[in-house]
């Protein structure tokens, strides 16, 4: 099969759909690879890396889609992207459709078929390759909440973990997924008062176990107010598969917290779980509402593109291979993620 890698056009998205190792892969098994020229350098692999593994390094954006079959890329389509795809295109990358009905309507006006990274679920209900880019969000929800903290950067001015003679920080973290129970062990590292609501006491279990500093509860609306209010750090990482995320911290809630406190939406992909939650880019990454800082970039592990390439890439590998070989639709896994195909939506979560 012929693919194609595009550069990604998103504002300071660094990361690339596959690197140099995996299309060497994909070659070995008798594909053909083109990838836009500088599509891998911000994630520190430049063009001859990939020439030298086999891949035909093509000069414009256009041109990867015009010679490619299955188009393999990281975030979702934008303007340009959309008038290089084809009906003929097999489009994989994360697109996170359900607060995008604009982007759902484009690519069905194409007819082309897209299966979105987020929405691959293997036997066991996991989504593998969501997972890699969670892991990261969610550390990085911790190291960019704290930064913000800092008085320069408009926070209150505290020191998250705190020293003797002050108190620790206090984070609150809604969802103990994998976003969520990252930003937990990271927060709880670094010695601050953590407190994360989930509704699976499974989940709920490994996260007090994280250590004595760490409070694991149910969500019960009373209690994730009152935590939100006292909190110095908010971090939402409320995740339904394929589906608009739910508002599980309210306006009301938000305008209740002090000054200079931070807000980071992990779910902001999905349209976000805090109701004040406003997409943003990595040109412009915070806004204050009711004086509170948020933060809700929509492609949070772009900021770590080199790291994120390498996580992304080994877990899109295996499934590029599969639909490479053509017979894809045997694989329950990329079935359950094909979001549109001929001008019909065929994820269910899309049509609620």
């Amino acid at each position: 099969m012929r693919i194609g890698i595009p550069r990604e056009l998103k504002p300071r998205e660094g990361r690339v759909g596959l690197i140099p190792p995996a299309c060497a892969e994909l070659v070995r098994h008798g594909h053909q690879v083109f990838v836009e020229h500088d599509a891998g350098v911000m994630s520190g692999y430049p063009d001859e890396e990939y020439s030298t593994v086999g891949c035909t390094i093509v000069p414009t954006h256009p041109d990867v889609f015009a010679r490619g079959d299955l188009i393999v890329k990281v975030k979702e389509p934008i303007a340009e992207d959309l008038r290089s795809l084809e009906k003929r295109h097999l489009l994989f990358c994360y697109l996170h459709l359900a607060p995008l009905p604009q982007l759902t309507r484009a690519l069905l006006d194409i007819g082309l078929t897209a299966i979105a990274f987020e929405t691959v679920e293997d036997a066991r209900g996991r989504l593998p390759l969501l997972a890699p880019m969670s892991d990261i969000a969610g550390r990085l929800s911790i190291q960019i909440g704290t930064h913000l903290l800092h008085q320069p950067q408009g926070g209150k001015g505290i020191l998250l973990g705190g020293v003797a003679t002050t108190r620790r920080g206090r984070v609150v973290i809604v969802g103990a997924g994998v976003a969520g129970g990252n930003a937990a062990e990271v927060a709880a590292a670094l010695g601050a008062q953590v407190t994360v609501f989930d509704t699976d006491r499974d989940k709920l279990e490994k996260m007090r176990a994280l250590g004595p500093n760490v409070t694991a509860l149910y969500p019960h609306t009373h209690d994730v107010a009152e935590a939100v209010s006292r909190a110095d750090l908010v971090v939402g990482a409320v995740l339904i598969t394929g589906a608009r995320a739910p508002h599980v911290i309210s306006r009301e809630m938000v305008e209740a917290m002090q000054p200079g406190s931070v807000v980071v939406d992990i779910s902001v992909d999905q349209g976000g779980c805090i109701e004040t939650t406003e997409p943003r880019t990595y040109d412009d990454p915070t806004y204050r509402y009711h004086d509170v800082v948020h933060f809700t970039v929509t492609n949070m592990p772009g900021a770590v593109p080199r790291t994120s390439s390498q996580a992304l890439s080994a877990a899109v590998a295996p499934y590029v291979l599969r639909l490479a070989a053509g017979d894809w639709r045997n694989d329950p896994a990329l079935v359950r993620g094909l979001n549109v195909e001929a001008g019909e939506i065929r994820l269910q979560a899309l049509k609620g």
